[in-house]
């Protein structure tokens, strides 16, 4: 069982982050040497968020679960067979009529050239429906992969959905095409995988004002990539 938020980052990318003056938040597990064999291998049930800082998020050293999303265009999109292909910057965030995800999402296409020669790919996960992800994509002339997550199955996967504020409730069965019936948004994150879909620096803030930095990012990304290589 993991224990309340706390701030904790890899520590390659600490240097990096010292002067970012917004909440940087990571849940911590107690370790499985502590529990008993029988704990260990008990699945505990999944226990819905009524709060994004109520969150248990994926550490770092941690892979990914596998997932099959639809794209843009409708068509699925095996998650961990492009992971597999090269680093990669995955991003959850809430919607494309969420302004400050507008902002993050066109903070992202400036600063994919530079991630790119860093030979990583950007694939952002939302509650959207395909149809939202288009208009987003043609909206902020976004050429990176735009997936939806319109249920958030793989956001539980990863900790990071919560029960939305209900002045979400009657917008969000609308844009996620009918599949959010739970009313569940995901708090806003940012993870640098390696090829094998472990996570190797990861941003999760609470505050859905608060975003990574686009410098930031890349400074983090960069030293995620000289680790990688040696």
């Amino acid at each position: 069982m993991r224990n309340s938020i706390k701030a904790s980052l890899q520590p390659l990318a600490v240097a990096l982050l010292l002067n970012c003056s917004v909440n940087i938040v990571q849940a911590q597990k107690k370790s499985q040497s502590m529990e008993s064999p029988k704990m260990a291998t008990t699945q505990m049930p999944y226990i819905l968020p009524q709060k994004a800082e109520d969150i248990s998020p994926l550490l770092n050293g941690e892979k990914v679960p596998m997932a099959v999303l639809p794209d843009a265009s409708g068509k699925n999109f095996d998650l961990n067979k492009a992971i597999s292909t090269k680093p990669t910057v995955l991003v959850f965030y809430r919607g494309g009529w969420c302004p400050y995800c507008s902002k993050q999402l066109s903070g992202l296409q400036q600063a994919l050239p530079e991630l790119e020669k860093m030979g990583y790919q950007v694939i952002a996960i939302s509650t959207d429906a395909s149809t939202g992800l288009a208009q987003s994509a043609a909206k902020e002339k976004l050429s990176y992969t735009l997936l939806s997550d319109a249920d958030l199955s793989l956001a539980k996967q990863f900790g990071i959905a919560y029960k939305a504020p209900k002045a979400y409730w009657d917008m969000l069965p609308k844009t996620s095409g009918g599949k959010d019936t739970e009313l569940l948004l995901p708090v806003p994150s940012v993870f640098v995988l390696d090829k094998t879909g472990t996570i190797q620096f990861e941003y999760i803030n609470p505050d859905f004002m608060q975003r990574l930095n686009p410098e930031l990012l890349k400074a983090a990304s960069a030293a995620v990539a000289k680790a990688i290589e040696r």
